[in-house]
């Protein structure tokens, strides 16, 4: 199956935008998801569901690009490919994701 350019871009957008989003999560910051499940932030479990959230998005999204046969792994480092392919968000996911970029400065 072929695909089209710009169709390529979209998956591109959509994986950045998923990656964005995880990593907002994890640093605990202000996503989308907020906004669609205000009350949920007094609950203390909030945090770890959203970050759920976030992680499932970006694995559909690496899921589709690999059907697709669009390289997904550029966007990311060689930590964060190996943590994705083996799609478990586990301990060393959450502590370590960032750990691998020239900067310890997380999502703006």
């Amino acid at each position: 199956m072929g695909i089209e350019n710009g169709s390529i871009e979209y998956f591109m957008t959509k994986l950045g935008e998923a990656k964005t989003h995880f990593e907002r999560a994890l640093d605990c910051k202000h996503t989308e998801f907020d906004d669609l499940y205000p009350y949920m932030i007094e609950h203390p479990q909030f945090f770890w569901y959203k970050r759920y959230v976030a992680w499932s998005e970006l694995l559909t999204i690496v899921k589709l690009c690999t059907e697709l046969t669009i390289e997904w792994e550029q966007q990311f480092s060689v930590a964060q490919v190996e943590y994705i392919q083996k799609r478990v968000m586990s301990s060393k996911v959450l502590d370590f994701w960032f750990e691998t970029n020239d900067s310890k400065e997380h999502v703006s």
